[in-house]
C-alpha cells in the first residue's frame, strides 16, 4: 500500500487573486486526513511549471490522472479545492499555473485588465505543450497515462475542448462553460468549432442557460460541429445557471447545476475508461 512518494509537500497557500475575492458565503473548502495535496513543480519547455496537485494517501497500483485547467485568474483556491475533491473520488488531479511565464493574475485587480494584459497574451500552443508535460509528469508519480482526463473552467474549459483535440492520449474531457468560438489571434488561432472534427476523445460540455458571453446559439452552432463530425460529444444546458455556475466563491454559483455537474462529469470519466479501480 501507497501512503507517501517523493512528490513535494509544501502546502499552497490559500486565497483568490484581487480580481475575484470570494462574494458569496458558499465556498467550499474540502479538508481531509485521507488526502494528501501541495504545490509542486514540472520541467516543461525549459522551466519549471508551478503546479497544484492532490491525491489520495492511500491506495494500490497506479491512479487514474486528471488535468483541471484554471480559470483566468489562475490556480487559486477554488481550483485547488477542485483538485481536493478529484483526489477524495480516488484521482491524481494536477491544476498547473498555464501563464506563468506571462505575469501573475495576483498583480491584477479588475477583469478587463486581467484579460488584455495577461490572459490575451498566452498562446495556445504553449498551453498545450505545458499540459502534455504535466500529464507526462503524472505518469512519473503513480499515474495511469492510460487513464487520462482534462477538465477547465471557462478559460480552462475552451482549453479542454483543444487539448482533447490535440493529445490522442486523453481518454475524455469535460469543459465547463469554455468559449466555442470568436476573434481568432495569433496566440489563439483555433478554437473549439474549429476542431470538432479533431477531437480524439469524447467531450461532455456543461453550459448555463443564461450565459450571456456564450449565448445559446453559439451552442447550437457547436452542436451542429459535432453532429457534422460525427464526434463523441455531449452539451448539457442548465436554463437556470449562468456563467462560472461552478464557482462557489461567487455569486454567479448556481448550486443544483453545479452538483449535477460534478455528478455527470464523474460518470463520464467513468463511461469512457478514466475512474478509480478500473
Amino acid at each position: 500500500m501507497k501512503t507517501e512518494d517523493n512528490m513535494a509537500q509544501k502546502t499552497a497557500p490559500g486565497g483568490f487573486a484581487p480580481a475575484v475575492q470570494p462574494t458569496a458565503s458558499s465556498t467550499i473548502i474540502t479538508g481531509s486526513d485521507a488526502i494528501h495535496a501541495g504545490e509542486t513543480s514540472v520541467a516543461s519547455q525549459g522551466e519549471n511549471l508551478p503546479a497544484y496537485y492532490a491525491r489520495p494517501k492511500e491506495y494500490q497500483g497506479t491512479l487514474p490522472v486528471v488535468l483541471v485547467v484554471q480559470e483566468i485568474f489562475g490556480v487559486h483556491e477554488h481550483i485547488r479545492d477542485v483538485c481536493r475533491r478529484l483526489a477524495l473520488e480516488g484521482y491524481l488531479a494536477i491544476a498547473p499555473e498555464l501563464y506563468f511565464r506571462e505575469g501573475d493574475p495576483n498583480d491584477y485587480h479588475d477583469i478587463p485588465t486581467l484579460f488584455k494584459e495577461l490572459v490575451s497574451k498566452v498562446p495556445d500552443s504553449q498551453v498545450l505543450s505545458d499540459l502534455d508535460h504535466v500529464a507526462n509528469w503524472a505518469t512519473r508519480h503513480d499515474g495511469d497515462i492510460r487513464r487520462l482526463a482534462i477538465t477547465g473552467f471557462c478559460w480552462g474549459g475552451r482549453i479542454s475542448w483543444l487539448f482533447a483535440a490535440h493529445n490522442p492520449q486523453v481518454r475524455a474531457a469535460v469543459a465547463w462553460y469554455g468559449r466555442l468560438d470568436g476573434e481568432k489571434t495569433l496566440k489563439q488561432q483555433k478554437h473549439p468549432i474549429d476542431i470538432a472534427v479533431d477531437l480524439n476523445a469524447p467531450v461532455l460540455g456543461l453550459y448555463g442557460g443564461q450565459d450571456e458571453s456564450i449565448p445559446l446559439e453559439s451552442i447550437d452552432k457547436m452542436r451542429q460541429a459535432l453532429h457534422a463530425a460525427n464526434s463523441k460529444a455531449e452539451i448539457v444546458v442548465y436554463p437556470d445557471a449562468g456563467h462560472a455556475f461552478n464557482a462557489d466563491y461567487r455569486a454567479s454559483y448556481h448550486a443544483d447545476s453545479a452538483k449535477d455537474g460534478w455528478q455527470r462529469m464523474l460518470a463520464w470519466f467513468t463511461q469512457y475508461g478514466v475512474a478509480p479501480n478500473a
